[in-house]
């Protein structure tokens, strides 16, 4: 059965991931546990669904102008797929799923960072972008490790709670390509990384039959439209702001979070 709600909260986060590639997990997770009061291994379980399901929608459109830097994703999955695949299989094998006691004050806490980290982005481009100018032939030689490792931490993020692929991972890219990261580019490229991960990452949840199947189609009933709508609006504006505003609303998600 349909629940309107569900439709409702997916058109929102699809929206703003359509124009920043932001909030398939760090938005969807916290309010499926604290709006909805669906319990954190669930609302983790769906939304790894969820937000790749929804993206497929939007990284062709953004694929069809040419966004996606292809190198880019390739060198973060070499760091985020096997350790993805690793943290599920050590957590299938070690705890029950559903039996995690710790995890809503993960989220919690990986939400506040990735909102403090959308705040220092531009801070942080600005001082990369300086050491790239200033030495680019060192800053080169090291962007591919520095991309692998950021794609290892979130592999390791977003498996353990579905939060970190698209917030924290632009906040990453912008300080290892500080020139080459272009707006549209960014959320891109971002859209392309999550999309394997989150599946990888969510299949371990699926076997465990944690994953809402009706809530889950419900959630993209209303995304899939709302990401198509964003990510055509993203040639035409600058998230800037948006990403702003959502970095408050994140702070005040993760205060919630770790106080309920």
């Amino acid at each position: 059965m349909i629940d309107g709600s569900f439709v409702i909260a997916g058109a929102v986060t699809g929206c703003v991931v359509g124009l920043t590639g932001v909030g398939g997990g760090a938005l969807m997770t916290p309010i499926l546990i604290l709006f909805f009061g669906i319990s954190p291994a669930t609302a983790v379980a769906t939304d790894l669904w969820f937000a790749p399901l929804t993206k497929l929608a939007a990284v062709a459109i953004h694929q069809r102008g040419g966004n996606v830097d292809w190198q880019v994703v390739r060198r973060l999955w070499m760091g985020s797929i096997p350790v993805a695949i690793a943290v599920v299989v050590l957590m299938a094998v070690g705890m029950r799923l559903e039996r995690i006691e710790w995890l809503t004050k993960a989220i919690g806490v990986v939400v506040a960072v990735t909102a403090v980290g959308l705040m220092l982005a531009p801070w942080l481009q600005a001082i990369a972008r300086n050491r790239r100018v200033a030495a680019p032939a060192r800053f080169k030689e090291r962007q591919g490790g520095l991309t692998v490792f950021a794609g290892s931490l979130l592999g390791l993020l977003v498996a353990l709670t579905s939060v970190g692929a698209g917030a924290l991972g632009t906040v990453m890219l912008v300080a290892i390509y500080p020139l080459r990261m272009t707006p549209h580019r960014l959320v891109a490229t971002d859209i392309a990384h999550a999309i394997p991960l989150a599946m990888v990452a969510g299949t371990g949840y699926l076997f465990a039959g944690l994953v809402d199947g009706a809530m889950l189609l419900s959630l993209l009933i209303g995304s899939v439209p709302a990401v198509i709508a964003g990510s055509l609006a993203a040639g035409w504006c600058s998230p800037k702001w948006l990403r702003v505003a959502l970095a408050v609303v994140l702070l005040a998600v993760a205060a919630k979070t770790l106080t309920a």
